[in-house]
């Protein structure tokens, strides 16, 4: 039985409301589609609000993962934060953007609704860096292989790069600094134009050039722990990895300015690789998930591949058929 008071308790309460009529001033790209989402603010454990944790989420359950984290929440040592839940919106970003329109913290911190916290301290944590260190604008946490997890779902955190972060003794600029659990320096977060709302992924990588480009370190702390698993089944990872190619391909045939790499380590990387070199790779990529015996991993890639060419063939379709009508 949830203690009266506790956030799953006052969620159970709250009401509801239209996140159309928010508005994002600070968006840089705003989707120009009225949000379809709902929010609710849930009241702050105290008066000074210091932190506002926004989670976006399709439907507020997440197969109970989002009442699960609502309750881990209740855990967190730091006594200073609201909670903002946007939910129904398609687009992430303009999610994020809402309820930051609305928070009331300094700082923001984003946790995907399936984000399982490991460590209680975990907020007290990335504020304390946040706080400390004037120059780091973004600062992540370690998302860390549960022991419990299914076998699948081990394995494929090990797999895929990316999927877990490397250990770090210090902190650590990085790019594995993720939404799923993210603190950021709200000022800076409206001053670089919030979540790019036009991106149907990507998200993260666009976010994280900005700050750089601002000025920003952004970092990953060390003990500060959290899981954000894969899907559990091996077809719902696969058909994750072909919608991930399809909206891939989306963005470099209209965006391309905003295909950012993301690698699978801290430290400095290349921002942009040559089309011709991203062609080249992919079968060695193949080769090698073969020979470090990484089955998953390769089936993924495939899946992402087979996702891309889907989206290219549809695309060159729908060209022809316009061309063929005009």
């Amino acid at each position: 039985m949830d203690q009266p008071g506790s956030l799953f308790e006052i969620f159970q309460r709250a009401t509801w409301k239209q996140a159309a009529s928010v508005e994002r001033p600070f968006v840089r790209y705003i989707h120009p589609d009225r949000s379809p989402a709902e929010y609710m603010c849930l009241e702050p454990r105290s008066q000074a609000i210091r932190v506002s944790v926004l989670i976006p989420t399709m439907d507020a359950n997440r197969d109970g993962r989002f009442e699960n984290l609502l309750r881990q929440l209740d855990l967190q040592t730091l006594p200073d934060f609201e909670v903002i839940v946007i939910k129904g919106d398609p687009r992430q970003g303009r999610a994020i953007n809402s309820g930051a329109s609305m928070a009331k913290g300094e700082f923001l911190l984003t946790l995907d609704d399936d984000t399982s916290l490991l460590d209680k301290e975990a907020f007290a944590k990335l504020l304390s860096v946040m706080e400390n260190y004037s120059a780091i604008g973004m600062a992540g946490g370690i998302n860390t292989i549960p022991l419990d997890a299914p076998w699948l779902v081990r394995r494929a955190m090990y797999e895929i790069p990316r999927r877990s972060t490397p250990p770090v003794s210090e902190i650590k600029d990085s790019d594995l600094a993720e939404h799923p659990l993210l603190m950021m320096r709200r000022e800076i977060f409206e001053r670089v134009g919030g979540e790019n709302e036009l991106l149907p992924r990507g998200l993260d990588p666009y976010l994280r050039q900005e700050f750089r480009k601002a000025g920003f370190r952004v970092v990953v702390v060390p003990d500060v722990f959290y899981s954000h698993l894969p899907p559990a089944t091996l077809e719902k990872l696969l058909t994750q990895f072909y919608r991930n190619g399809k909206h891939a391909a989306y963005v470099n045939r209209h965006f391309p300015q905003w295909a950012i790499e993301t690698p699978g380590h801290h430290g400095h990387f290349r921002t942009r690789h040559a089309v011709s070199s991203r062609l080249l790779r992919f079968p060695a990529r193949l080769l090698s998930a073969l020979i470090t015996l990484k089955p998953i991993w390769f089936l993924c890639q495939l899946s992402y591949a087979i996702g891309n060419l889907a989206y290219l063939v549809n695309s060159l379709s729908l060209h022809k058929e316009k061309e063929e009508k005009a």
